[in-house]
Parts: C-alpha cells; structure tokens; sequence
C-alpha cells in the first residue's frame, strides 16, 4: 500500500471519500492512504454516515488530522474490518505515548471527549475510508479531545506517518500470513 503526506492543508468537506480521489489528485494509482490536515465541515448533504444524517450532526473541526485511504478489490464488511484496524493502530501509537485511549467500534474517546470521526464506504470500485482526529478540540459540536491541544503531540505529522505506515505494513503481513500455511 502506498502511503502520502500531503503537505498542504486540505479542508475535508467529504466529497474527498470518492472512488480515485487520491488517483487524480496525487498521481497514486492503485491500494493508497493519505493523511493531511485541515479544517473538517461535512454538511448533512455530503453526509455518508446515515445515522448521523437521521440525527441532524454534521462534523465540524477546526483543524483535523484526516486519513483517506482507497483500497480495491475488498467488500464493505472487510473494509468495515480494515477501518476498525486502523483504529486498532491509532490507539495502539497513542497508548505508547502513554495516553489512555478508549476504542468503541469506530470511535477513540479519551474520556468523555471524543477524538475521532471515522467511515468506511463502498464506491463502484473500490473501498473507502476516512478517518479524522481533532487536533485542536475547541469549536467542535461534541465534547471533543484534540491530539495537540489536550494530547499534547505537537509534531502531528510525523503521528501520522507512524500511523500510514504501520497500517500499510500490517495490511502486507496480512497477506504474507495467508501465503504460508497449508491448507487442511
């Protein structure tokens, strides 16, 4: 899987979950997850999340952490897998960083605060998942815990290398644990 830092602020308003967003944007072609930050608005139009449309909350964060990742050839509940895994990792980085991290499905919360934002979709294509993690807490419509504002990781950048990087090496040893056992 081919991993990007895009070095721009980019403000995610969810149109970017589409199938070969990061193909026509970045020029990478194939399994990929990108990372940027930027401020997050997703109005209830561009809502995926049906649930959050039905409940009237749209996301909003002042400055976000967000992942994208398209990755081919996966069905929704794998993809729905694959999400839920890099959650895993998410709270993995951060707990050795000695923060105390609380996992429901798809949400981190420290505390009663919540960290994160996450959907994984299916496009014609392809699957699709965005993850966010507030970096600054202050303006969200929810109790809301920030990685440099409450966390207090201040090189957000190199957090999200860590993050590409061992999501892409694990997603590799996946399919290199399939390849060596027999089958019975």
């Amino acid at each position: 899987m081919k991993t990007k830092f895009i070095e721009e602020d980019v403000k995610y308003i969810g149109s970017q979950l589409a199938p070969h967003w990061i193909y026509k944007n970045y020029k990478i072609q194939g399994d990929a997850i990108v990372a940027f930050c930027g401020e997050c608005e997703v109005r209830l139009t561009e809502m995926v999340d049906i649930e959050d449309v039905i409940n009237n909350e749209p996301i909003y964060s002042k400055y976000m952490l967000s992942f994208i990742t398209e990755q081919f050839g996966v069905d929704l509940q794998e993809g729905v897998f694959r999400q839920r895994l890099l959650m895993c990792i998410i709270k993995e980085l951060l707990e050795a960083r000695g923060i105390f991290v609380v996992r429901n499905g798809d949400d981190l919360m420290i505390g009663d605060k919540k960290l994160s934002v996450s959907i994984a979709t299916k496009s014609i294509t392809s699957i699709l998942i965005h993850t966010g993690l507030n970096i600054v807490s202050e303006g969200a419509p929810v109790k809301a815990a920030g990685l440099e504002s409450e966390l207090g990781i201040k090189d957000v950048k190199t957090f999200a290398l860590e993050v590409m990087q061992k999501y892409s090496n694990e997603l590799e040893d996946i399919k290199l644990a399939c390849t060596k056992v027999r089958g019975v």
